[in-house]
């Protein structure tokens, strides 16, 4: 059996500064020199200086240099760091040094957020000529390295900052093509074309971190970023992010989206990018409920309500119908981020995935051994948020979503593509009832008739056929109704739901502020939208 050898650790003195450096791999190229922030080339028994690194932003990861882990059965060391940054967002991309073997040196991995979760890569050679980046769609299809994979993001990048040791010389502020690409194994590929003559493939695969017995871990991660306080451009009441890779928060005085993408020193309040929203109404669960629960099932977790967003589809003309739905976005500080979403049918929780379903007929798609049928396609977009998001946050934000559902008795498994600009997202995860709701947002017993909107989750399907009946009988005469004399748009929701429903409300709300004159449902959402969404390895 290979037994692990101790690694021979190499040090130097900083050509810029004199502080010692100290390199644990013959094969890393570069480091960070943590006192002057110079970027050092080794050459030899020597070190370069050549450029100088950015400071790092704070963020909410555990991790840090000088953490410990084991995955697949070896054990590595947290020794570098990456910051990288695009349009709509940022991520990191953290340099593993996995122990030497008898038989094998030294290797290097990536450990990176992937939408809000996490994924370990590694570089591999590519037999093949790397497609032309400025060829490739969203959702395409690609053969490469023997396998199929289907384009997921495409993306320029630049690599803001960087620290610790790296396999690489980093090439700092410089801008270059990133594509992300999934498969049906659930793996996850990157082809970064900072040389466009020799882009750098890796592949990877989706982890927790609670399974990778980490030691060494940042204590203080997640607390309140006082220090980073902004006014905000609007009114100027103090905005306080949660977390440190928030890319935009919603002032709690007036509502306002800010954009604090680039960073929340104070130097930057000034150019503060914000822009007013129509009024919204308070979610059922209060931003800040930390409860316990089983995303896919299992052992509950503790998860944190930090945002929560409004949504409405687009009919496509005034004779179709308008679905208004809610979504709390979720955080756990050693598992990412999920959704937990209240539509008309009922409640779901679910969070993006790491790999793609497979095409498995015209109507259908196949994930995890499970066809998904096909329920609904529609555009949708964002009309009111409140809280923190790990991405930008655009007016009226719009994606091309496709809703397909399996069911079996009356468990209720669903499964969501969204399309947003040059990244497709796609999301899985299971119907909840409002009891499970009710037990995470300990919420009083007398909350539970506004919770429920379960009625497809274990409804009879004999029942749910007559149901749609009536209710397609009960919508033509409404709309008949509401041409005779101008009955109110949204009745449907109050007779359904009642006056203070959050359907019936967010229907007014968005009639007054859009002009809408038609309500119903043309689709429906199941959410975990995601633009931008973290990392891209």
């Amino acid at each position: 059996m290979a037994t692990a050898s101790p690694q021979r650790r190499w040090q130097a003195h900083c050509p810029n500064c004199g502080a010692p450096v100290e390199f644990a791999s013959a094969a890393s190229a570069s480091a960070v020199c943590s006192y002057c922030r110079s970027t050092l080339l080794r050459e030899g028994d020597a070190l370069r200086k050549i450029g100088t690194s950015a400071e790092l932003f704070e963020d909410y990861s555990p991790l840090q240099l000088g953490a410990a882990g084991r995955y697949a059965g070896a054990g590595f060391v947290v020794a570098g760091r990456l910051q990288m940054a695009y349009a709509d967002g940022s991520w990191n991309e953290w340099h593993l040094l996995f122990d030497a073997s008898a038989d094998q040196p030294p290797r290097s991995g990536w450990l990176a957020e992937d939408n809000g979760s996490f994924v370990i890569s590694f570089e591999a050679p590519l037999q093949e000529r790397a497609p032309d980046p400025a060829t490739l769609r969203p959702g395409e299809l690609q053969m490469l390295a023997g396998s199929a994979w289907q384009v997921a993001s495409i993306a320029d990048a630049t690599l803001a900052a960087a620290e610790g040791e790296l396999p690489h010389p980093p090439e700092l502020a410089k801008s270059y093509p990133v594509v992300d690409l999934r498969n049906t194994a659930d793996e996850v590929a990157t082809l970064e074309y900072s040389d466009p003559a020799q882009p750098t493939w890796s592949i990877g695969r989706a982890v927790q971190l609670a399974d990778l017995a980490l030691t060494g871990l940042r204590e203080a991660s997640g607390a309140t970023l006082q220090s980073k306080a902004l006014p905000c451009p609007n009114c100027g009441a103090a905005l306080e992010p949660k977390l440190g890779t928030t890319l935009s928060i919603v002032c709690g005085q007036c509502k306002s989206v800010v954009d604090v993408s680039k960073g929340a020193g104070a130097d930057l309040a000034a150019g503060l990018a914000a822009y007013r929203q129509n009024t919204g109404g308070e979610p059922q669960i209060p931003l800040g409920t930390t409860g316990m629960l089983a995303i896919e099932g299992g052992t509950p977790k503790p998860w944190q309500v930090v945002g929560y967003l409004e949504r409405c589809d687009i009919p496509e003309s005034s004779e179709d119908e308008q679905t208004f739905w809610r979504e709390y976005l979720l955080f756990s500080r050693m598992e990412g981020f999920a959704f937990l979403v209240d539509t008309e049918d009922g409640w779901s929780v679910v969070r993006p995935i790491t790999g793609a379903p497979s095409n498995a007929g015209a109507k259908s798609v196949r994930y995890k051994d499970k066809d998904f049928k096909h329920k609904w396609t529609y555009t949708a977009k964002v009309t009111y948020v409140l809280g923190e998001f790990y991405w930008r946050v655009k007016r009226e934000e719009r994606a091309l979503v496709r809703d397909y559902e399996w069911r079996n008795g009356t468990r209720l498994e669903l499964l969501s593509s969204e399309q947003a600009g040059n990244e497709v997202t796609w999301s899985h995860g299971r119907a909840v009832d409002a009891a499970e709701v009710r037990r995470f947002s300990a919420l009083p017993e007398d909350r539970m008739p506004a919770l429920r909107r379960d009625v497809s989750s274990g409804m009879d399907q004999g029942k749910l056929l007559r149901n749609i009946i009536i209710g397609i009988f009960v919508i033509a005469v409404l709309f008949a109704l509401l041409r005779a004399c101008s009955k109110d748009d949204c009745d449907r929701y109050k007779d359904t739901y009642g006056e203070s429903s959050a359907e019936y409300q967010q229907c007014k709300r968005s009639s007054r502020g859009s002009g809408v004159g038609y309500v119903g449902s043309s689709g429906g959402s199941y959410g975990g939208y995601s633009s931008g969404g973290g990392g891209h390895k």
